[in-house]
């Protein structure tokens, strides 16, 4: 998953960054809402971090422009203020959760996970599809058989974003454009090819299993159960 960090603080920035690409994001940082505004109409991103501090235009102003800019990812404010009105009014201007400094990094990616699965119509932690299940809170991947019998799959870090892409969007087919994104942010490059390179591994695993991963000419690629 994409996520943009918008954070004027260097080191709580850094911080935070490295837990959540830790935790798989692929994380692009900035630090000004103008700087945001300017990089969301060019980028798409899966959720955005954003914090009410910010120099000259606030993270509230801010989600409030991405909004009206026609942008419905999902928006996560960060904010040391507690009091009950800056929280309602930080969700009244468009942010989807509100979390106040200091935080622990587990009840981050718990409400990240959560927005993300609410994004994409989820409502478990467990993403599955026919045999395959997806634990997002445990980062643990399996195959159910039959008897109840499980069977886990490994998968490295970049094959987990592609899986747990590919599943928040089963049966509908995944865009390979935003897959791409999904995998890198502006520190890193992955070619097309490389993506070709994480399916065909994907396909060696699941593909014994009954589910096959096809090629969407000029699109992308979905999920499928093999038939007998």
């Amino acid at each position: 998953m994409r996520l943009l960090l918008v954070e004027d603080d260097v080191m709580v920035a850094s911080g935070i960054k490295l837990g959540l690409s830790d935790a798989g994001y692929a994380v692009d940082w900035v630090g000004s809402a103008e700087r945001a505004l300017e990089v969301t109409a060019a980028e798409s991103f899966d959720v955005a971090v954003v914090d009410i501090g910010l120099p000259q235009m606030d993270g509230l102003t801010l989600t409030q422009a991405l909004r009206k800019n026609g942008h419905s990812m999902p928006v996560l404010i960060l904010t040391a203020r507690d009091a009950l009105q800056d929280r309602v009014q930080g969700l009244d201007m468009g942010g989807d959760d509100y979390m106040i400094k200091p935080f622990e990094l587990p009840e981050l990616l718990a409400r990240l996970r959560a927005l993300l699965r609410r994004s994409q119509a989820a409502t478990s932690a467990t993403l599955s599809f026919g045999p395959l299940e997806l634990d997002t809170a445990q980062r643990q991947a399996c195959i159910r058989g039959e008897g109840g019998a499980i069977q886990a799959i490994e998968l490295g870090p970049r094959e987990w974003t592609v899986m747990e892409y590919l599943l928040l969007q089963a049966p509908k087919p995944a865009n390979k454009d935003k897959l791409l994104q999904a995998l890198t942010g502006w520190d890193k490059e992955i070619t097309p090819n490389a993506v070709e390179v994480y399916i065909s591994r994907l396909r060696g695993k699941l593909e014994p299993h009954g589910i096959a991963l096809r090629s969407i000419r000029g699109f992308g690629y979905r999920l499928e159960l093999l038939t007998a």
